[in-house]
């Protein structure tokens, strides 16, 4: 890493040319060559793939979903190849309360930015600990955020940058407001460096997000079918053959696998006829133990045509299977 990681903290986006937008102050201050984040995705950003994104000049996240433990971490870092450049780690605020190892281990591995996100900022703990615990390691705290309220609140926790999460992206989220607005109203709204969430899947993507007051752009779906990335062949080919049309933002998945993702927090996946056929009957479901027996069998023979995968509206995007370099690469403003 060419600076502490510290340095980046207050740092926003310095004005630059059109020509030579590449960068901003925020991402150079980290020592990235592309001002891009992947997100930390439970089962599909995994060590190899956040290894790629760093070595391509990008910031690679691992990501511990509802799934984290301390024993899947340990795992994905030992599969992390950086080549000495910046990480992350994504963690669940619900997870690491379950699970206080997981932070541990995750600032033990010392990297440049951790994100602690799906928390209650509207609820009674306005500071959670993990803001100045990540801070006095040495790492940048950064949490999701899908309002300006939630933004300020974070800010005045501590937090060194927020994620701006429109309502477009894909996975886990509080799908309220669209991207640009919010972050239009985030930016105007904190001090702190603000990250840009939501369909961020191209070049012309990212140049808008910047052009908007971002720090870096936040791609998920952009690096799901990456060679690196864990999701497996089949579901690749399913990503790659899908539009930002056949995404719906839903809860069916969750109940059906019994995960414990609180009601706030759905998630925007590819819908299948199991996720059109409980879409608002998700009660019924969850008191319907073969239908979900039978969910599980599909899982277990990843059967894509029953069970959904995590998209963002930038799906339509991808084309192929391609190595992560070359997704960082496409990404970048020319």
């Amino acid at each position: 890493m060419s600076e502490d990681p510290a340095a980046a903290r207050g740092a926003g986006v310095e004005e630059t040319s059109m020509a030579d937008r590449l960068q901003t102050g925020w991402a150079r201050r980290l020592g990235l060559t592309a001002p891009v984040v992947c997100a930390p995705m439970g089962g599909v950003a995994g060590g190899r793939l956040a290894g790629a994104v760093s070595r391509a000049g990008a910031l690679g996240m691992i990501g511990m979903g509802s799934a984290g433990s301390v024993a899947a971490l340990e795992r994905e870092l030992a599969r992390l190849d950086t080549g000495g450049r910046p990480f992350g780690i994504g963690l669940v605020a619900w997870g690491i309360a379950r699970d206080p190892a997981m932070l541990e281990r995750a600032l033990a591995a010392a990297p440049a930015l951790v994100s602690v996100s799906f928390g209650d900022w509207e609820g009674a703990d306005p500071h959670p600990s993990w803001v100045e615990t990540v801070r006095a390691a040495g790492a940048l705290a950064v949490t999701q955020v899908a309002t300006v309220a939630e933004a300020r609140r974070a800010v005045d926790a501590g937090v060194d940058a927020v994620v701006a999460r429109g309502l477009e992206g894909g996975g886990h989220g509080d799908h309220r407001e669209p991207r640009d607005a919010l972050l239009a109203a985030v930016v105007e709204a904190v001090e702190v460096p603000v990250l840009a969430a939501g369909a961020v899947s191209t070049a012309e993507d990212v140049a808008r997000v910047l052009g908007a007051g971002a720090a870096a752009a936040w791609a998920g779906t952009a690096f799901a079918a990456c060679e690196e990335a864990l999701t497996g062949d089949a579901a690749r080919a399913v990503l790659i053959d899908a539009d930002g049309a056949d995404t719906v933002v839903s809860r069916v998945l969750d109940v059906a696998l019994e995960r414990p993702w609180p009601p706030r927090f759905p998630e925007r996946l590819l819908r299948t006829p199991f996720v059109d056929r409980w879409q608002g009957r998700e009660d019924e479901l969850a008191a319907d133990a073969e239908a979900r027996a039978e969910f599980r069998a599909a899982v277990a023979a990843g059967d894509y045509s029953v069970v959904p995968l995590d998209a963002g509206e930038g799906v339509g995007s991808l084309a192929a299977v391609r190595p992560a370099s070359e997704v960082v690469a496409a990404l970048r403003l020319r």
